[in-house]
């Protein structure tokens, strides 16, 4: 299929899906563009009419009606012409913040996978920028090219109705230009498609370089980054000069295309006209004016044509670009089930292999089996690399299992595959707490609840004493109201991370997974939250992930991951007995470095 077509295709099916909800404003703004075009076209019959009564010499009466008429019609058409630029942007702009919505829920079904590959910056250009492009387009259609491509067959029909030849001879030029315009279109597209990539890599590239802007000046790299953004920003100015070289041709067709038509009109004109139209092909002085009139009337609409050309060329591009993310389908699919019990959860991995897509030759995790008992409490340890948060990812269901699969359940009855549960559901009953904590530009209510409304605030108020963070939020003269910075600042790396617990509280899950959950935490901050993990682990399977063997003291089972293999796993207390278990090993050597430091 020709690509161009296929965006109009596309972009005919958004309209649809998009306007189809404002049924009843759309009618109304049909309506409107009619009867503003309709009078539009009425005017210079009144004209005509005025210039042949005024020819014949008829009384003045006549004259004065035909100028209030002329005048009337003219007022009306403008209040009309109004009304529909208002209520056409309305409708543009509600249909195109739908789309943007709809697009923005898509990224955020979408699986890891799909994150990984892409980056924020080149997402927002996506959701946003493409979209603000056909937004544009929407208006313009709606009102002004819908009018003016009315109003152009309205002319070219008025134009054949008063003299066959002269219809006929204007069509054709109209047709030449549109054909040759349609040429045109089918090279210009892809250029404005390249063009709107080579923004979403510079936006892709913006937004890294800013979030690490920290350590691109400790690390002295900002020459590196200069040069990058100048290739960048290179590359753009390439894609916009190819496709404004192609776009000279399309400003300069219109010029050709009406001084055709006005040829043809001179011509035509001249050997029909004759004085007094008392001739079976005479044409008077009045339907003479009417030609040149309706041509004048002619160039503004096409004019304004050629410009929404150039605006839907670049919709187009956006069109492509938005088909294709909205063509991305999630690999990660709800189960039919809604089945987890509540309470501490038995996890259980079985023959456990994974790779992630982009680096298929390489198992991240290798034949992974093991059980844990609900309430067991089990620390994870492995270099950097082994597979630690990988685990974790699999058990949220961020991707699948390559071969294998992973239950969970109450461990007295049957344990349900992952794959076959509802999203939510399991989302529901897994907690993490991180290193990293986002934080939202949202108030202390918000950000606990994830901007669940149905937790009350008295059950938030416990929460909040409980991990340590009661004094703090006392001391906020808004309490829960007090809205935080973005990213969370004007909190300390601690007090976010307390708010990070606050959460898994709230949420009440029957397995908790903290990933070195304590590293921000100086000495004084960590004490605070000992007795909150304390009330967190209870009656919770807990997964601890710790670089620090400190950490997993309280873990009733080790698990130590090398490779994306087990090396080891057992209880924590007899493993730190035998001299032969790595753990032992590993506890010994942590003992004797402190020894050495102190």
């Amino acid at each position: 299929m020709n690509p161009v077509n296929s965006s109009f295709q596309q972009y005919w099916r958004l309209l649809l899906d998009y306007l189809r909800p404002q049924k009843g404003t759309v009618m109304l703004l049909t309506v409107l563009l009619l009867s503003s075009v309709g009078l539009q076209l009425a005017n210079p019959q009144i004209v005509r009419y005025f210039l042949d009564t005024a020819e014949a010499g008829d009384e003045l009466g006549k004259l004065l009606g035909a100028a209030a008429l002329f005048t009337g019609v003219a007022l009306v058409r403008q209040a009309i012409h109004v009304t529909a630029m208002y209520v056409g942007e309305n409708v543009a702009w509600t249909a195109t913040n739908l789309l943007r919505a709809d697009l923005a829920l898509h990224c955020l079904k979408l699986d890891m996978t799909f994150h990984k590959k892409w980056k924020p910056g080149e997402l927002i250009e996506r959701v946003d920028g493409d979209v603000n492009q056909l937004a544009n387009f929407f208006s313009q259609l709606v009102v002004r090219l819908g009018a003016n491509l009315l109003l152009t067959v309205g002319v070219l029909a008025l134009l054949a109705w008063q003299d066959w030849r002269i219809g006929l001879s204007i069509t054709a030029v109209a047709v030449i230009g549109v054909s040759a315009l349609s040429w045109l279109n089918k090279r210009t597209v892809p250029r404005w498609q390249a063009l709107r990539e080579a923004d979403a890599r510079l936006f892709g590239f913006l937004e890294e370089w800013l979030n690490g802007v920290e350590e691109i000046r400790s690390s002295g790299a900002k020459p590196y980054i200069m040069w990058q953004l100048y290739q960048a920003m290179r590359e753009r100015w390439h894609r916009i000069l190819a496709a404004m070289r192609i776009q000279v041709l399309v400003i300069d067709l219109p010029i050709g295309v009406f001084a055709l038509a006005y040829v043809a009109a001179h011509v035509l004109g001249n050997l029909l006209y004759r004085r007094g139209g008392d001739s079976e092909n005479g044409m008077t002085i009045g339907a003479l004016y009417l030609i040149f009139y309706y041509l004048d009337l002619l160039r503004g609409p096409l004019w304004e044509i050629l410009r929404q050309v150039e605006d839907l060329q670049r919709a187009s591009a956006s069109i492509n670009r938005i088909t294709e993310l909205r063509q991305i389908q999630p690999t990660i699919h709800d189960g039919p089930e809604d089945a987890f019990p509540s309470g501490a959860l038995a996890v259980s991995f079985e023959d456990v292999t994974f790779h992630y897509e982009d680096d298929a030759e390489t198992d991240v995790l290798q034949h992974l089996t093991f059980t844990l008992k609900p309430g067991t409490v089990l620390g994870l340890l492995g270099r950097t690399g082994s597979g630690k948060s990988t685990l974790t990812k699999l058990l949220f269901r961020f991707y699948d299992p390559s071969v294998g699969a992973i239950r969970l359940g109450s461990g007295d009855g049957p344990m349900l595959d992952l794959r076959q549960a509802r999203l939510a559901d399991l989302r529901q009953h897994i907690g993490m707490v991180t290193q990293e904590v986002q934080l939202f530009q949202a108030s202390v209510r918000q950000n606990l609840t994830l901007f669940d409304d149905t937790i009350p605030d008295e059950l938030i108020k416990k929460v909040v004493e409980q991990v340590g963070l009661g004094n703090w939020l006392t001391a906020r003269p808004l309490g829960l109201d007090t809205s935080l910075e973005v990213g969370g600042s004007g909190l300390s790396a601690g007090e976010a991370q307390l708010m990070a617990f606050a959460r898994v509280f709230l949420v009440n899950p029957g397995l908790v997974i903290l990933d070195e959950a304590s590293s921000r935490l100086d000495p004084a901050t960590e004490q605070r939250i000992e007795t909150a993990v304390d009330r967190l682990l209870a009656d919770r399977t807990v997964i601890i992930i710790a670089h620090r063997l400190s950490t997993v003291q309280r873990a009733d089972e080790i698990m130590i991951l090398e490779d994306g293999r087990i090396a080891e796993h057992g209880p924590r207390a007899e493993l730190a007995r035998n001299p032969g278990a790595r753990f032992y090993r590993l506890l010994h050597a942590s003992r004797g470095l402190e020894e050495a430091m102190a």
